[in-house]
């Protein structure tokens, strides 16, 4: 059985705020997505994990830090956001605007990630996850950390448009009755 999981969206950038797709591109985090990772510091406080793992991104690894975990936290290559390609710091309406019936969770996106490479990926963190005894911290993105939410219940890929995750804002990957389950989600205190 995995570990149950608490995963955590890093906080607010400037990207983040005005919706463009931020995959790769390392940005950092703005005043508010700061405070947010405070608060999310008060949230966990005096809760100890076996893994804590974070994305390599900045924004990711800063959340992070300020919520108090950067010390003990492992860098996973595995939790970097969805590399949007062709699409990177543009908003859905301008993708829409070259490709009118452009859906990232069916098509991906030209020269970046494809679902399935996504969902791979995903796997690959719950087979960490797996192999863990105790509770897990992610810090990660969006959409690898819904994509992960649909794959520890067993959905596919594409179902992971159906769990929204506010910059910011935790969930928790859980049980019930030794079936996979979401406990919690798109949540603060």
């Amino acid at each position: 059985m995995a570990a149950r999981c608490v995963v955590v969206r890093h906080g607010e950038t400037e990207w983040s705020l005005s919706g463009r797709h931020t995959g790769l591109t390392d940005v950092p985090l703005i005043e508010a997505g700061r405070a947010r990772a405070a608060e999310v510091a008060t949230e966990l406080a005096g809760r100890e994990f076996a893994l804590v793992l974070t994305s390599p991104l900045r924004r990711a690894r800063e959340t992070c830090e300020l919520a108090g975990f950067g010390a003990v936290a492992e860098i996973c290559e595995d939790l970097h956001e969805w590399d949007y390609g062709e699409y990177e710091g543009l908003t859905t309406p301008e993708i829409r605007e070259r490709a009118p019936d452009w859906y990232l969770w069916r098509d991906g996106c030209p020269g970046g990630e494809t679902p399935a490479k996504v969902g791979e990926r995903a796997d690959r963190v719950r087979a960490r996850l797996d192999e863990t005894e105790g509770e897990a911290l992610l810090f990660a993105h969006g959409h690898i950390l819904r994509v992960l939410a649909a794959r520890w219940i067993e959905l596919g890929v594409q179902d992971g448009a159906r769990f929204t995750l506010a910059a910011g804002f935790t969930g928790t990957l859980g049980y019930e009755r030794a079936i996979e389950a979401i406990e919690r989600w798109n949540a603060r205190a």
